[in-house]
């Protein structure tokens, strides 16, 4: 059973999570503003997961992640009525691992929350996407058994992809852990180099389904 923080301000969205969270399974504990919030997190051991609002009564959801990144690594999704592309970016940049948009479907909540609650991959650890093996160890990358070659870049974000499976990643994010701080601004560089990976990973590049854009955001490598 999974422990999961919900901070969000509205009693019938507490409710109804508590609801479906409790009928999937997992623990639920609730608080209903920011403070309230990381109060709960630094009672003994931190939970499994935080699904969060970002319009909270006493102070901004963004600096909620922002505190709580300072302190633990426990995986965030974040459930906000903020559909602008600006407050994605900033939520993930901050250190949410993922963004969904009110009103939801209980489904695809459950999805992200699955995603987010997946163990994540040790180094060693050879990971299968489809029918793509990625053997972290060796950088080894093989299609249905047969060993792709990959260029170090491409090797690096392909690696930086896998480690956060069904994870959106920003620009920024992968701009600056694979290429350095200096290169956070250029997102040309970075599509070049996802249409190398889908031409060489993908059975349909230009309909791709392992490597997923989230417009305006940045990417996630699907795991199924």
């Amino acid at each position: 059973m999974s422990r999961i923080l919900v901070v969000d301000d509205e009693p019938q969205i507490r409710k109804f999570l508590r609801i479906s969270l409790a009928a999937n399974g997992h623990e639920v504990t609730e608080a209903e503003s920011g403070e309230a919030g990381l109060a709960a997190l630094a009672l003994g051991a931190p939970p499994d997961l935080l699904i969060l609002d970002l319009g909270l009564p006493d102070m901004d959801g963004q600096d909620v992640i922002s505190q709580v990144r300072a302190t633990w690594d426990v995986p965030i999704i974040i459930l906000s009525v903020r559909a602008d592309e600006l407050d994605k970016v900033e939520a993930l940049d901050r250190g949410a691992n993922d963004y969904v948009v009110k009103p939801f479907g209980v489904g695809e909540l459950m999805a992200r929350v699955r995603a987010a609650l997946r163990p994540r991959s040790p180094k060693e650890e050879v990971l299968a996407v489809g029918d793509l093996g990625i053997d972290c160890a060796r950088r080894t990358v093989t299609r249905k058994g047969v060993e792709i070659h990959l260029s170090k870049k491409e090797w690096d974000l392909l690696l930086f992809l896998a480690k956060r499976p069904d994870h959106v990643a920003t620009h920024k994010n992968i701009l600056r852990e694979v290429w350095g701080p200096a290169h956070v601004e250029d997102t040309a560089y970075l599509r070049v180099y996802i249409n190398q990976l889908r031409q060489k990973l993908e059975d349909d590049p230009a309909r791709p389904t392992l490597i997923v854009t989230d417009p305006g955001v940045g990417y996630r490598l699907k795991m199924g």
